[in-house]
């Protein structure tokens, strides 16, 4: 089956770009989260080890268990057929590749702000993000929109496919796990400050490679563009440890950077305003063209992302062949 992944993970790609992901068909993530939320449950019911204790437990349950069962599927469509094993490849890949969706999300914001319509432009990036949308105008809700699509460039697309170019769909589904429980207990609240750290860790730790070789994709997807390339990385080596978060701070200055914008800065979570720093080298704030051009980078920047990762995997296999 390795002999053919560089065909799979392209036509995942492809499949991702036309579909999406179609909200009627059931979801991998689906599973992952109803598996967590179970583990969760149970494990909180146990008074004889610690919420930290219990968070790894939860990890090592839902983690391991998503890549037993991804690798128990493959080899059960292999044992029946060959291509059944293929196609079931191409379809865990497809699963955990998000890049239509997260420009899907971005284009409806878009959309309700060209009809002029910023309530449902507020209600549309309210889907994208955890922050108070209620008193957005339009340049916050451009800004929350580009923020969100910049990190989860990472977090949808090229991190799931930096691990699916390493070891496969097994991989790829096992890093969807790790971000599915960062998403839903990786929270630094009175809930999940303990239960949650494992998951929190094991996230950061999972996207700090991914996040780094993002950098100059983005790069390299901006001078394409016309944009500016060179600003990518000067926007990152200045603020991109700004960032609370060790990974997310390197794409959203990428796209700061790239883009020729300022990102970051004051919002508001639950009512409580909290003051950000700023990521990028410039003042400008992001516009309607800013949006049709992020979207425009993050898409440019996945393919580019698997073109590269799939030559360089094919380099390393000729060179040891």
């Amino acid at each position: 089956m390795n002999a053919v992944l560089e065909l799979q993970l392209l036509a995942a790609f492809i499949l991702d770009l036309l579909l999406g992901d179609p909200r009627k068909l059931p979801h991998p993530v689906k599973s992952i989260g109803f598996l967590a939320m179970n583990a969760e449950a149970l494990l909180r019911k146990y008074q004889g080890i610690s919420l930290r204790a219990a968070g790894i437990l939860a990890v090592v349950i839902v983690v391991g268990g998503t890549a037993v069962v991804t690798w128990g599927v493959l080899w059960l469509c292999s044992s029946v057929h060959p291509l059944f094993g293929v196609a079931a490849s191409i379809v865990i890949l497809y699963f955990s590749f998000a890049t239509e969706d997260l420009a899907g999300h971005a284009r409806a914001v878009l959309a309700a702000l060209e009809q002029k319509d910023l309530q449902q432009a507020r209600e549309k990036v309210g889907m994208m993000v955890g922050r108070d949308i209620a008193e957005m105008d339009k340049e916050d809700v451009v800004q929350a929109t580009v923020e969100s699509v910049a990190e989860n460039t990472v977090d949808g697309v090229t991190a799931p496919m930096f691990y699916a170019l390493l070891f496969g769909p097994v991989g790829a589904m096992t890093y969807k796990a790790i971000n599915t429980l960062d998403s839903m207990f990786g929270y630094k609240d009175e809930r999940y400050m303990e239960f949650g750290w494992a998951s929190a860790k094991l996230d950061d730790a999972a996207n700090y490679l991914p996040a780094r070789l993002t950098v100059p994709v983005v790069g390299f997807a901006a001078w394409i563009m016309r944009l500016d390339g060179y600003a990518v990385f000067r926007s990152v080596v200045r603020t991109a440890r700004k960032h609370a978060s060790p990974n997310a701070g390197f794409s959203e200055a990428a796209f700061a950077g790239a883009l020729g914008v300022r990102l970051g800065g004051p919002r508001s979570y639950g009512g409580i305003r909290q003051k950000l720093p700023y990521l990028g080298i410039v003042e400008n704030d992001c516009t309607i063209v800013t949006l049709r051009k992020t979207i425009r980078l993050m898409v440019l920047s996945a393919f580019l992302f698997l073109i590269v990762g799939i030559f360089v995997r094919l380099a390393v296999q000729g060179g040891a062949t």
